[in-house]
């Protein structure tokens, strides 16, 4: 399963779920997660998608720790069966 079908099967499932999933880019700091999510009620949370099996480089991985220190849910992405979950814990659920 490629990276690419992980990623249009979440994007999917976040609109469907009243939210939307907009591909991240942030120029000069690299290493931001792919998506950020945004859900009602104000509810944000930032996804790395990953081939499975993949885990993210350690510059990734220091961006997700940064934005977990500004309070931010961050998650890494890496199989279809994890997008249920990821979206109920961006949602509050």
């Amino acid at each position: 399963m490629r990276e690419k079908y992980i990623e249009q099967k979440f994007k999917k499932a976040v609109d469907k779920s009243g939210g939307l999933a907009l591909k991240f880019s942030s120029p000069g700091f690299d290493g931001m997660p792919d998506r950020i999510v945004l859900f009602p009620k104000g509810n944000i949370g930032f996804v790395e998608v990953k081939a499975p099996g993949q885990v993210p480089r350690p510059l990734q991985l220091s961006r997700h720790n940064l934005l977990r220190r500004l309070g931010f849910k961050v998650f890494v992405l890496d199989d279809i069966e994890q997008i249920g979950g990821i979206i109920d814990e961006i949602q509050g659920t």
